[in-house]
């Protein structure tokens, strides 16, 4: 357990310096989350990371959580709050399986850090690729954690959730031959690791 909070640390601290590239002028930018631009992208974010800690506190107190705290929220003065919020409430634990409302299942705790630890990074990515800054943030991602994420999106179902409204990972694509394991991460939840806002402007 501690090990996987630590690497949820970690994936937690590459994305600060992307968060803070950001201004209000950057908000309308497409993003690589097809029909989002970075403004709801981030309200996205801000949402999942909410609802992940209250879900967490909630299994600690033994109360429930409505999926209502999983959903988009206005952006505030800091980017980073919901990162604080829900880092705090991994490192506090759970007395008990943590209720996801979103999926109707009740998880172990380790799986709940790792489910939102592939989604912090994958979406450090998008936000990083909107920006045009996706190779500082790959290069500054722990090995260790990226193997660990690889290990996770190789588990995970790629089904008919994925063509959900609203679904965090499109169907897997073709890596490349060779391709390193941060590149295999991003095609296994659907990414194409060669995005660029610029490319859509063409």
């Amino acid at each position: 357990m501690e090990n996987i909070v630590e690497l949820h640390r970690r994936a937690v601290t590459g994305i600060r310096p992307v968060l803070a590239h950001i201004d209000q002028a950057d908000l309308g930018r497409p993003t690589p989350c097809a029909g989002w631009d970075l403004r709801a992208l981030l309200e996205h974010m801000t949402g999942q990371d909410h609802g992940f800690a209250a879900a967490v506190r909630a299994a600690h107190t033994g109360d429930e959580v409505d999926v209502s705290e999983f959903a988009p929220r206005a952006l505030g003065p800091s980017l980073t709050a919901g990162l604080d919020e829900v880092v705090a409430a991994f490192a506090a634990g759970a007395d008990g399986p943590v209720l996801l409302p979103e999926f109707g299942v009740r998880l172990p705790l380790p799986i709940v850090v790792q489910m939102h630890l592939i989604d912090t990074l994958v979406h450090g990515w998008d936000v990083a690729a909107t920006l045009g800054v996706q190779g500082d943030y790959v290069a500054r991602l722990d090995p260790e954690t990226v193997a660990s994420a690889l290990a996770m999106s190789e588990r995970i179902p790629d089904d008919e959730s994925r063509e959900t409204p609203g679904a965090a990972f499109g169907h897997a694509l073709p890596a490349p031959d060779g391709a390193d394991p941060w590149t295999r991460i991003l095609t296994l939840l659907g990414r194409d690791p060669a995005w660029s806002a610029d490319a859509l402007a063409r």
